[in-house]
């Protein structure tokens, strides 16, 4: 029994078909090799001489990839697609002619095949940083998930780079590091987590022996130094079983168990053991007919040798995730070293070494359904179970993977079906991976690869073609965009019916950015209006940072955005910019506050309780007028400043400095309305908010023009949005009486479009 790995394909037991493929009969019988011979004769003189990326010639690769299906049991349609899946490499249009020649299952096949071949190979020779290898290597396995509902997929993939690696061995050239570590993190767990055991294995063992090559060689030295003296003791044993339970009874096959180096290497480093300390170096194997005779053999080696305490497993009872079945036992030899058996049915022993490919099963009747699969009655509820077996397989090894690097990186989310229709997997021209929602567009992408390219985008070509920036992106293509200068996205991106964009991650960028653009443009109006003031006032050395820090802001821009949103008044910064002037009345003024309070005579219609003939002036941020409840506030220089009590500024005020806070009320001919040149009139600001229409402002004023209110100033401004168009109108009317301004509110408010309008 040979201790090494062989380099070419072993010829293997018959088993059970994988795949009854694409011309079976209806009875379910193989039919002869003529789509092998036919696909072999078209391929040939395309792959003849070609070398394949790895240096391999591409005939003699896909004779290796058919034998090695060959070897798990695949009829010769499903040996016929290894040639025409590299034969499409040679072709202009090779779905299209394969689809023509030998049918449209089989160009499925083609067509799903090579594009995962060459996102594997963009993917390896991606120029990524060592640190982003392994996410790059994780969703190559998630692409390879979500291009496995045809398992003829997954089978060609795992045999050619079964096939690939063996050429290295057999040409002892160097294999590249990252096709080793793609096998070994994703291939051969894939053929495990199938049961596709002689796949698994050999895989494993060659990526072992071009990852670390001298452990490799460390035990395979080993292992053959004392080959022969264990493969004498390991007949004797397998002999006299074999006699002991035929005398019994018992119809059963027992055969040695080949040694897979990895597998060793693995029980070593896993139970810190010596070579000599590994129970499967010396390992049988018992096939029988049912099941009871699995539980017979147990009874009976276990009378025969000494069972090793705590080494014994029932997988028929508690069958693996995959499926496996069988029995494990360790006992002691007649030489006193432990051996470990697998006890199994004939079923059993398929099923490992085939896995749940071995019930797969395929019938052409038209291109209905995935890759053309269609039948009819109990075929098709057996094709359909077979599916479902392999899909759970796959979704088994997702759910393993994630749980198993739960402390590495985030899970996914969602369920497993999420795992093949809520994401895709697209390239960069470098072709590094992106992982997107499905759905997802060009915008999408942009935004995924960076939030300034996302932001510059303007167009984009996939796999090389122009489309439109809302194409739906699908798992496979290669995106290139093509991005501005300078600029930002549109308005247009947001609107969810013209389908621009699919993710809400990217939906919040473009909104962050429009609304970083408004806050800007509103700290510009307030930079503007403290520039013009700092004029006016003959203050332009000011530094804006200096002058902010004594309003009490934290920055200029702050400052500047309260200012732009109205939310500040200017006077604020004329009272901190104006020396103080001499206050000989203020000690007067206070104390006149606390005497018998008298009434002076009208002075702008208000009176100042408690004070004669005092200068006072109406508040420009609130704007009071009759019959507003007021109060006064005694200014350095100015006198009396009259506010509204719910004035935010006053409030303010009166919290810094309560005791110049002083009573005042509106004067007799100021509440009247009346006098020699007719009422007293009082600017005040009103804010009207519109859906954006053209008359909007026409109408408005018609409205005040009715009403005999006089418009003394107007400012208008028009915010777009995804939604709607927004108008802000700031109209400053002159009016007798507030009370009378609440009643042309209301008729302003009934203009069409006008959502709102209210004093400011």
């Amino acid at each position: 029994m040979k201790t090494g790995l062989t380099t070419q394909a072993p010829a293997l037991a018959q088993a059970a078909p994988i795949v009854a493929l694409l011309d079976t009969p209806e009875g379910g019988l193989p039919s002869e090799a003529l789509p092998f011979a036919r696909a072999r004769a078209f391929a040939e003189p395309l792959l003849a001489g070609q070398p394949l990326d790895t240096g391999e010639d591409a005939l003699a690769h896909a004779d290796g990839v058919a034998a090695i299906l060959a070897g798990i049991g695949a009829a010769p349609t499903m040996q016929a697609a290894s040639y025409l899946v590299y034969a499409g490499e040679y072709l202009h249009k090779p779905e299209e002619i394969v689809a023509k020649a030998f049918g449209e299952s089989y160009a499925s096949l083609v067509l799903h095949t090579r594009r995962l071949v060459q996102i594997q190979r963009a993917a390896r020779e991606a120029r990524v940083e060592d640190e982003r290898r392994g996410e790059q290597t994780e969703r190559v396995r998630k692409m390879l998930l979500a291009f496995s509902r045809d398992l003829r997929v997954v089978l060609l993939r795992l045999a050619s780079r079964l096939q690939t690696l063996r050429y290295f061995a057999a040409s002892k050239r160097p294999c590249p590091a990252s096709l080793a570590q793609e096998t070994q993190q994703v291939f051969a767990p894939l053929a495990n987590r199938l049961g596709i055991w002689q796949i698994k294995w050999e895989l494993e063992d060659l990526s072992f022996r071009f990852s670390q090559p001298e452990a490799y060689r460390e035990i395979a030295r080993a292992l053959d130094e004392t080959r022969v003296l264990r493969e004498q003791g390991i007949e004797a044993t397998r002999a006299a079983l074999q006699a002991d339970l035929q005398a019994h009874g018992l119809q059963a096959q027992v055969q040695g168990r080949p040694k897979h180096l990895y597998s060793i290497y693995k029980k070593m480093q896993g139970k810190s053991l010596q070579l000599e300390r590994v129970f499967d170096l010396r390992a049988l194997r018992v096939v029988v007919p049912t099941v009871a005779d699995c539980y017979a053999v147990l009874s009976r080696l276990h009378e025969q040798f000494t069972p090793v305490a705590g080494e014994f497993d029932d997988y028929i009872a508690r069958p693996k995730p995959n499926g496996y079945q069988s029995l494990h036992t360790v006992v002691q030899g007649a030489d006193g070293r432990a051996m470990e058996v697998q006890i199994r049915t004939q079923a059993m022993h398929e099923h490992a070494e085939h896995g749940v490919a071995a019930h797969w099963a395929y019938k052409e009747a038209g291109a209905r359904g995935y890759a053309g699969v269609s039948a009819a009655g109990e075929f098709e509820d057996q094709v359909a179970q077979a599916r479902k077996a392999v899909l759970r397989q796959l979704l088994a090894w997702e759910r393993d993977f994630v749980e198993g690097h739960k402390d590495e990186a985030p899970a996914e989310a969602g369920g497993g079906q999420a795992l093949f229709d809520d994401r895709i997997y697209v390239f960069t021209p470098q072709a590094t991976i992106i992982e997107l929602s499905a759905g997802a567009t060009p915008v999408d992408f942009a935004y995924a690869v960076h939030t300034d390219l996302g932001h510059r985008c303007r167009g984009a070509k996939v796999d090389g073609a122009m489309v439109q920036l809302n194409t739906p992106l699908q798992s496979g293509q290669t995106v290139e965009i093509t991005a501005a200068k300078e600029g930002g996205p549109s308005l247009d991106w947001l609107n969810p019916e013209l389908g621009y964009l699919q993710s809400q991650r990217s939906r919040a960028k473009v909104r962050a950015w429009f609304n970083a653009l408004a806050q800007a443009q509103t700290a510009a109006r307030g930079r503007e209006a403290v520039e013009k003031l700092l004029q006016r006032e003959g203050k332009t050395a000011v530094k804006l940072e200096d002058l902010a820090a004594r309003l009490g802001f934290k920055s200029a821009e702050a400052l500047f955005e309260v200012v732009g949103k109205d939310e500040y008044s200017l006077r604020n910064i004329e009272q901190l910019l104006r020396p103080p002037a001499p206050e000989p009345d203020n000690d007067e003024l206070l104390a006149q506050r606390r005497t018998k309070p008298t009434r002076s005579g009208p002075r702008g219609g208000v009176l100042v309780v408690g004070v004669d003939s005092l200068l006072t002036n109406l508040a420009r941020c609130c704007r009071p007028a009759p019959p507003d409840a007021i109060g006064g506030y005694v200014t350095r220089g100015k006198g009396v400043a009259i506010h509204r009590l719910d004035c935010s500024n006053f409030r303010q005020m009166a919290q810094q400095a309560g005791e110049r806070v002083i009573e005042v009320e509106w004067g007799g001919a100021a509440a009247a309305g009346s006098g020699a040149k007719g009422p007293a009139l009082y600017p005040v600001d009103v804010v009207v908010e519109s859906n954006d229409r053209q008359g909007l402002l026409r109408d408005v004023l018609e409205v005040f023009a009715k009403e005999k209110m006089n418009v003394i100033a107007v400012n208008t401004q028009s915010v777009r949005s995804a939604r709607s168009d927004t108008a802000w109108m700031n109209f400053t009317v002159e009016v007798a009486d507030s009370g009378r301004l609440s009643q042309v509110l209301r008729s302003v408010a009934q203009v069409s479009g006008v959502r709102g309008a209210r004093r400011k």
